[in-house]
């Protein structure tokens, strides 16, 4: 969904500097850029939309699932599996411990074997 974000937010910003063009120069042929870029940035939205919906359905039947995905342990559902490389969690920071979040001592990260990413990269 990040994807579909900065691609949104790269269209929305090239459609803004023609349009800006268009007002310094008033060449029309900018304007219709803009416009072709703005439904094109219409698109993109609908695409984060759906790609919302999938992520809060995920979130609402395989909570589970959905926090290995978050973490980044598997791909997203609809995520080409083959080239997925875990997140590197290893020089992840302790809420309780290294930020003395006091709430998150249940969720202590201190003590857990090196991560995925590390074992399949061979660094261990």
């Amino acid at each position: 969904m990040t994807d579909l974000q900065d691609a949104g937010r790269f269209l929305g910003n090239a459609a803004m500097a023609l349009r800006a063009a268009h007002v310094r120069t008033g060449t029309d042929h900018y304007s219709g850029i803009a416009a072709e870029l703005k439904s094109l940035m219409e698109r993109v939205r609908q695409l984060e939309d759906e790609a919302r919906s999938k992520m809060h359905d995920l979130h609402s039947t395989d909570p589970e699932r959905f926090a290995r995905c978050r973490d980044g342990h598997e791909p997203w559902p609809g995520e080409i599996a083959a080239g997925f490389i875990p997140r590197h969690t290893c020089r992840d920071e302790c809420l309780y411990h290294d930020h003395e979040v006091l709430d998150a001592l249940m969720q202590c990260t201190c003590g857990q074997p090196p991560c995925r990413a590390c074992e399949i990269g061979g660094k261990l």
